[in-house]
């Protein structure tokens, strides 16, 4: 049976203030109602299958409680240049090494290991994660889905320099491009070898 992540409930103080900062942040509104006494108030990130619900009163966790939540980029100097451009406090792009914490993005452009940090202002902790190129067995190789425009253009442009990799070592023209472009689109998102 399949299960997909849904929704995470972020604790926070004041529910108008953290529609007002997730608003900000470009996320779709998808619901502010009452339901059963209490206001649902649900938003999604852009191409995200996972939405983030509110909880607010003495049965809610310590707003600010929530830490960790990855939110995966395919560009992150880009997105954290859009979270700025919106008014956003977003820390510095770093990269984890086996002593620790480094400034910059990884310098060898390894998937999972760039990343940038913010907060709401309740100080729920959010995590940009640049991710191009996934772990083996990570995504279903039998369904491959770009959930942006732009997510899908940045993955063209890598297919593209790969692709030129190719024509390169083989010192010819590939007339079958558009498959060469599909196969290595697809293993990139599968984590599977890619074409030669």
């Amino acid at each position: 049976m399949d299960t997909k992540l849904e929704v995470v409930t972020l604790p926070v103080s004041d529910l108008d203030r953290a529609k007002a900062f997730y608003a900000g942040l470009g996320w779709r509104l998808d619901a502010d109602f009452v339901l059963g006494g209490a206001r649902a108030i649900q938003f999604t990130p852009p191409g995200s299958g996972c939405s983030i619900h509110f909880a607010t009163g003495p049965a809610a966790p310590p707003p600010g409680s929530a830490q960790g939540l990855y939110l995966v980029v395919s560009d992150i100097e880009a997105a954290r240049q859009e979270l700025a451009a919106r008014g956003i406090h977003i820390g510095e792009i770093f990269h984890r090494t086996p002593e620790g914490r480094a400034d910059g993005p990884a310098p060898d452009g390894a998937p999972y290991n760039s990343l940038a940090t913010f907060s709401d202002p309740d100080g729920n902790g959010w995590v940009l994660q640049e991710v191009t190129t996934r772990l083996p067995g990570r995504i279903d190789t039998g369904a491959t889905t770009f959930t942006s425009v732009s997510d899908l253009a940045a993955a063209l442009r890598r297919a593209e320099a790969a692709h030129g990799e190719h024509e390169r070592r083989t010192g010819q023209a590939d007339e079958n491009w558009p498959d060469w472009y599909a196969e290595w689109l697809v293993s990139e998102q599968a984590g599977t070898e890619p074409p030669k």
